[in-house]
């Protein structure tokens, strides 16, 4: 799925933009659900709450990507103390 770029860099008709590429990718969200057996309040409540739960983690981290991985995190605890890079 893709989202057509801004076309405007005024703030309230960027959101307006976006509102209405937002509602298409909806709508064809829900017709695809549909297609699969849900209602359409069941899917339409379901994203509500994804939708909420992804403002909150936004507020919370607004840009996880520059969090460590998981990965590189126990790797750099592990080297605690060996005399490694991360002392």
């Amino acid at each position: 799925m893709t989202f057509p770029p801004p076309k405007s860099e005024a703030p309230v008709q960027r959101f307006e933009e976006l509102t209405d590429a937002a509602r298409d990718a909806l709508e064809r969200l829900i017709a695809a659900a549909n297609e699969a057996g849900w209602a359409t309040g069941e899917i339409t409540a379901a994203l509500l709450k994804a939708a909420q739960f992804l403002s909150e983690a936004n507020k919370t981290d607004p840009d996880p990507a520059d969090d460590l991985a998981i990965s590189d995190a126990s790797a750099r605890q592990e080297q605690i103390g060996h005399g490694e890079l991360y002392d």
